[in-house]
């Protein structure tokens, strides 16, 4: 079941044009993780005696990907589990270091600065993470007072009466009451759980916001409210929001644009309204399809076949959805498709043409 907004809300979701000048440019990013088990250390032994390059296997969870996001603008991430949405994500927040490629927020490139140096940045504040289970992501030791305080002590030094303004002032605009303010996350519901993780971020007032599921672990009638809420704090705040969902209908609800990935890489993007009205890439018609739908009993729908291709140093010659795509010939394994620019959005797939042209 898909939460929905009321009509008025629904309306001013997509008033806002991508701003000129970008706030998150991002371009050619890499993260690759090493297979370490694969090859012991005694493997690693005998390759060097016999003068050979000691190569370990590695993990493309993402791989030459390229997007930005505008001022004030809402762009949406989806795609299957495993295809390297909270990989990047944690690189794109810097807790973790890229294999390459770069992250620029607000024309400083961030790439430079170690994840662990950057931490006690300055421009730590300009972008904060909503993570998906408010839960699990708050320290089960500190009253929520103490959650929503401690970026603010971290990044903005506040302290005394100046902090306590702060945090009440935060917890007012997320709609959590004071009087819950010295209760512990257990003490809470899923919803004012969820209140506590938003205001925390929102605290230091950030330029991005990166939602990591945030309606997903909730009721959908509190999704709902979460929702509205969200919408309301990106008008308050001018605040940029990168959505991650698995829900479409959510996405294509409040999203402006929205970044289809699957195995590491971008497959398509554009926006919102006219990537779900008519994909122009397999996967995404894929995911359209298989989103529940009223008017839709199934004829003509595309189903995959098959399994997903091994991220582990995979043929970059092959295209990645090459083996579960229903348009896949010779062509495709053995080049692989660039994204390339169709009218207002970029897809890679050599069938782009003739998708657009039905």
């Amino acid at each position: 079941m898909t939460a929905t907004l009321d009509p008025t809300t629904a309306a001013t979701v997509h008033a806002a044009p991508p701003a000129e000048t970008p706030l998150l440019d991002v371009a050619e990013l890499r993260k690759r993780f090493p297979v370490s088990g694969t090859i012991g250390p005694l493997g690693r032994l005998r390759r060097r005696m016999k003068g050979g390059p000691v190569h370990l296997p590695h993990v493309h969870a993402v791989d030459d990907v390229s997007f930005t996001i505008g001022k004030g603008e809402t762009v949406g991430l989806v795609g299957e589990s495993g295809c390297g949405k909270s990989t990047l994500v944690r690189v794109l927040t810097r807790l973790l270091d890229p294999s390459g490629g770069i992250v620029r927020l607000g024309g400083r490139e961030l790439s430079l600065t170690p994840a662990k140096r950057f931490a006690k940045d300055p421009d730590r504040g300009r972008i904060q993470m909503v993570f998906q289970d408010a839960g699990e992501s708050i320290n089960p030791r500190f009253t929520a007072f103490a959650a929503i305080a401690d970026p603010l002590r971290r990044l903005r030094g506040l302290r005394g009466a100046a902090l306590t303004a702060r945090v009440e002032r935060a917890a007012d605009q997320c709609g959590l009451p004071r009087a819950l303010l010295t209760r512990f996350p257990h003490q809470l519901s899923g919803g004012q759980r969820a209140r506590v993780g938003i205001a925390r971020a929102v605290a230091v007032e950030p330029d991005l916001l990166v939602l990591d599921e945030p309606t997903a672990a909730l009721d959908v009638s509190v999704q709902v409210v979460i929702l509205q809420l969200l919408e309301r704090l990106k008008a308050e705040l001018g605040m940029s929001y990168l959505f991650v969902s698995h829900d479409l209908g959510v996405v294509r609800l409040i999203c402006d644009r929205v970044l289809v990935m699957y195995l590491g890489r971008i497959v398509e993007q554009g926006p919102a309204r006219a990537v779900f009205a008519n994909p122009l890439h397999p996967y995404t018609r894929a995911l359209v399809d298989a989103a529940p739908s009223l008017h839709d009993r199934g004829a003509g729908r595309i189903r995959l076949q098959g399994e997903p291709r091994s991220p582990i140093d995979p043929d970059p010659n092959v295209c990645r959805f090459y083996g579960r795509c229903p348009k896949g010939t010779d062509r495709c394994r053995t080049e692989m498709p660039a994204l390339r620019r169709f009218g207002v959005r970029d897809v890679a797939c050599h069938f782009a043409e003739e998708t657009a042209a039905r």
